[in-house]
């Protein structure tokens, strides 16, 4: 028996459109249309079919409107050689400048500590971070009780002693005592006079005092506290001097002149270092200090591989200047340096713009094609590197950065003369100008 697949769409008691084409066999149950499975397969491929020959309506459409488009003008292909900047390379003496950067530290600097036991009964006014002091000034002061007596009583026993020992020199020059006992007695009072020092250096180490002008750093004990011998009573470092230990690597070395071990005398500092230039940011505006290298520290740090040079700097606080308009460096400022390095009489200077990776150069030859080579770059800065000798003078290099350049290029550079307008002829220079 031949079964028909059949489709129910309801028409929600709508009447059917009379006017459907692909509807023709369709049977009505309770006011829905159930159309068979030939008329629904005739419907989906006529409305394919519909929508197929829209696409091919529109693309035959555009196929048409493209043919009816004029071509594009065709022009000659002007010259695509790259255009550069260049410059020709001429030699000078060049002074270097090494640049390097410390921080300052005090030349003198001193942890007080008690020599002496006792409770403080007098401190300075200037005994505070920041104080200013001069060389012999008292600071602090510790009790002076016991060590007043002590003084007292060795200066007494040498008295004694010394009754004693002219007693036995006189009994001995009589012949009433013997050698040994005259000795003893020589002995005993030595002894005295030795206790008797003692006493009076523990009484002048209860002032506490420095034989240099400095500035406090520090105070760790205050006034009323006891203390033992060796406790720490605070920092302080002379103002006459700072130092700035600058590092220098293997490359500046080569370029600037530091003092010999041997050339330095007895107070550490050396007639012939090179003059430096220190510059800092104070009170908001830019200051600098000059400055002498006096020595090298003579070793290499082992981590850093770098050499330090020290440069001294004299009365950075100013105290003693001749103008109030110097600029104060206090300690523990962060300097930049300017060292005056070697002069080189013959050298090439690039600019550091033209430099490629491993040192090479593009240089533009007589034929105006790009030749790739790598110099020897003896010394570079921040805007230009340094090829000692002469041997490129009068080339020319690029200044113009290029991407991927490739050796053997054609270019034109700025140098060139302007190239002549399409269908212009040159002149003739034989021709009569009044023909």
């Amino acid at each position: 028996m031949f079964r028909h697949r059949v489709h129910l769409s309801c028409l929600s008691n709508k009447p059917p459109n009379k006017n459907k084409p692909f509807a023709s066999k369709e049977i009505k149950i309770d006011g829905c249309a159930i159309l068979t499975g030939e008329t629904l397969v005739s419907f989906r491929f006529k409305r394919i079919l519909f929508i197929a020959s829209i696409v091919i309506v529109a693309v035959a459409a555009a196929a048409g409107l493209s043919q009816l488009k004029p071509p594009p003008k065709s022009e000659p292909v002007g010259n695509v050689e790259l255009l550069i900047d260049v410059q020709t390379l001429e030699a000078g003496s060049y002074s270097f400048v090494i640049e390097s950067q410390g921080t300052v530290r005090p030349l003198t600097e001193t942890i007080l500590s008690a020599e002496v036991s006792g409770s403080i009964i007098s401190v300075s006014p200037k005994f505070i971070a920041g104080g200013v002091f001069a060389a012999g000034e008292e600071l602090m002061r510790i009790d002076q009780t016991n060590y007043v007596g002590a003084v007292d009583q060795a200066n007494a026993l040498v008295k004694q002693r010394q009754i004693e020992f002219d007693g036995a020199k006189t009994l001995r020059t009589q012949g009433y005592r013997a050698e040994a006992e005259f000795a003893a007695a020589g002995a005993a009072l030595a002894t005295a006079n030795a206790d008797l020092i003692r006493a009076r250096r523990d009484l002048d180490r209860t002032r506490i005092r420095l034989p240099y002008e400095g500035m406090v750093r520090s105070r760790t004990a205050n006034l009323g506290q006891f203390v033992n011998q060796g406790k720490e009573l605070g920092v302080v470092f002379a103002t006459d001097i700072a130092e700035v230990r600058l590092p220098l690597t293997d490359q500046d070395l080569a370029f600037v002149d530091l003092p010999d071990a041997v050339e330095i005398t007895e107070s550490g500092v050396s007639a012939d270092g090179p003059i430096v230039t220190l510059t800092a940011v104070q009170r908001g505006r830019s200051a600098s200090w000059d400055a002498k290298i006096v020595r090298s520290e003579g070793v290499v740090d082992e981590r850093a591989r770098v050499t330090y040079a020290v440069a001294r700097i004299t009365d950075p606080y100013q105290l003693h200047g001749s103008s109030s308009d110097e600029t104060p460096l206090p300690m523990g400022t962060f300097v930049s340096a300017r060292i005056d390095g070697a002069t080189i009489d013959v050298a090439v200077q690039l600019p550091r713009s033209s430099m490629r990776r491993g040192n090479e150069v593009v240089f533009v030859d007589e034929e105006n094609r790009l030749r790739i080579r790598p110099v020897d770059v003896i010394r570079t800065d921040a805007e230009y590197a340094y090829v000692a000798g002469d041997s490129l003078v009068g080339e020319r290099i690029s200044l113009t950065a290029i991407e991927s350049p490739i050796n053997g290029a054609k270019v034109r550079t700025t140098d060139d003369p302007p190239e002549l307008a399409e269908g212009e002829q040159k002149p003739d220079s034989g021709s009569d100008s009044g023909g």
